[in-house]
């Protein structure tokens, strides 16, 4: 009995202050040219994937909305983040680029980097703490 206690009281220790340094993310995408399809936004960790969807530290996809629309990241730890967002005009989950390059769907990044070629992690790069943080990214066609 003794034994699952002690067991149960270093488990709470260790979690609690983890569950604690949790926060959360609002995305504000703007820009949005009409409804059609969805808007995809992948929240990455790490440089290494960065833009490559399947690997993301979390994907969030709503309907798209004329203007602006607003995603959240619950549950998050504090950390390092790049976001890549798109209008996935015709709903088929992916970015669709001319001559696999150029996106011929609405794009952005945070930080709104100026980029040529394919966008690096650290140009979008932004760190989050323990309080509740916004961001806002163009959606550019």
């Amino acid at each position: 009995m003794i034994s699952h206690l002690l067991a149960f009281l270093i488990t709470a220790t260790a979690v609690g202050p983890v569950l604690a340094q949790q926060t959360t993310l609002d995305v504000d995408l703007t820009g949005i040219r009409h409804a059609n399809g969805t808007v995809r936004v992948g929240l990455y960790q790490d440089p290494k994937t960065f833009r490559q969807e399947a690997k993301a530290f979390a994907i969030r996809e709503l309907a798209a909305t004329s203007g602006t629309v607003t995603v959240s990241f619950g549950a998050l730890p504090p950390g390092r983040y790049a976001i890549m967002a798109y209008h996935d005009e015709d709903g088929n989950g992916e970015l669709n680029r001319r001559f696999g390059m150029f996106p011929t769907e609405g794009y952005g990044l945070s930080n709104d980097p100026t980029v040529s070629g394919p966008p690096a992690f650290e140009d979008s790069a932004f760190d989050v703490g323990a309080d509740p943080a916004s961001i806002s990214i163009a959606i550019r066609y």
